[in-house]
């Protein structure tokens, strides 16, 4: 029995070849388009299709180069960068994740997130930081997380540096060297909701009363709150900030030390030599014054006796004259 010949498998080739060829294009296509593959990857670093840039760990000294400009998580910690230079951070105006965590960094500025207003989250901590400049996060119009803790050097916060980030709803400075918060900024936070400041040497004197009520009162906010304590004066150490508000609130409106008393003694003082001078001034205005009018006074009637004896000397003239006048009369 003869069987029935197989069809050619060769009609299949050309279809397969096409089908491989169209593949490719597709993939080469999806390659071109993808930006994040397009703008390159940085040395050292990993770039995923989900915009993620990942350099953490990398021993890196330096802001990585040639990040693909649609980033949108950039992660660089656990590095030793020392700068984050505005210029090139700024060309990533859609980053919306930036953790900067245990590196080297010193100073942040405003210029340094001059073009970052989608950037959400940001992570300063275990940094070198000293202080906060005024407005540093200002143009970080979105953003919604802030952590910047275990910056050992960070002694100061500039009153103003929250003072435009209305978006703002965590706010994390713990473990820093900080000992006196001006909250003015913080209070003005719509959206703030947690606050971290434990870990830090808090001053519980009058310059920080504000800070010590507003725990006081909202500590519900404050992460760890518990763990929030004075660190001076000696008497206060290891209580919690928040306990000592109410104690600061009297202390600091009805004592009077030593420097308020003398500056009583001195206002008093230039009160009573303000006082003196001024009322001898009047009174020699007042002598002078009158002297004036006297003087004044005379002078008028010095000018009135001189008018009756011209007025009186007048009518007697006329008077002679009257009387000659007559005499001629008669004798005529």
């Amino acid at each position: 029995m003869r069987l029935a010949p197989q069809p050619s498998a060769r009609p299949l080739r050309l279809p397969l070849i096409l089908l491989l060829l169209l593949h490719v294009l597709l993939l080469g296509a999806a390659v071109v388009s993808s930006p994040v593959v397009s703008a390159g990857c940085p040395d050292r670093c990993v770039c995923d299709e989900q915009l993620v840039v990942q350099c953490a760990g990398q021993h890196l000294t330096t802001f990585p180069a040639d990040l693909p400009l649609a980033t949108r998580q950039l992660i660089i910690s656990n590095n030793r960068i020392a700068e984050l230079p505005p210029l090139a951070l700024n060309y990533l105006s859609d980053l919306v994740y930036l953790d900067c965590s245990n590196n080297s960094l010193t100073e942040v500025s405003q210029s340094t997130f001059g073009n970052l207003r989608k950037l959400a989250y940001l992570d300063l901590s275990f940094n070198t930081l000293r202080r906060v400049e005024d407005r540093t996060f200002g143009p970080l119009a979105s953003l919604v997380m802030l952590r910047m803790t275990d910056n050992p050097g960070l002694s100061e916060i500039h009153p103003d540096a929250f003072a435009e980030n209305k978006a703002l709803q965590v706010v994390d400075v713990s473990r820093n060297n900080l000992t006196v918060l001006n909250i003015s900024s913080l209070l003005a936070l719509p959206a703030l909701r947690s606050v971290g400041l434990s870990g830090n040497p808090w001053s519980c004197r009058c310059d920080n009363e504000d800070l010590s009520l507003w725990v006081h009162l909202e500590s519900f906010k404050f992460q760890d709150e518990g763990q929030t304590v004075c660190g001076s004066p000696a008497d206060m150490q290891g209580r919690r900030l928040g306990e000592v508000g109410i104690q600061l609130r009297t202390l600091c409106h009805q004592t009077l030390g030593s420097w308020d008393y003398l500056f009583f003694v001195v206002i008093g003082f230039v009160i009573f030599a303000a006082g003196t001078v001024s009322a001898w001034l009047m009174g020699v205005v007042m002598v002078l014054y009158e002297r004036y009018i006297k003087k004044k006074d005379e002078q008028l009637d010095l000018e009135n006796e001189d008018e009756s004896n011209e007025t009186s000397h007048s009518s007697r003239g006329r008077k002679d004259c009257n009387n000659r006048s007559l005499k001629n009369t008669y004798t005529v």
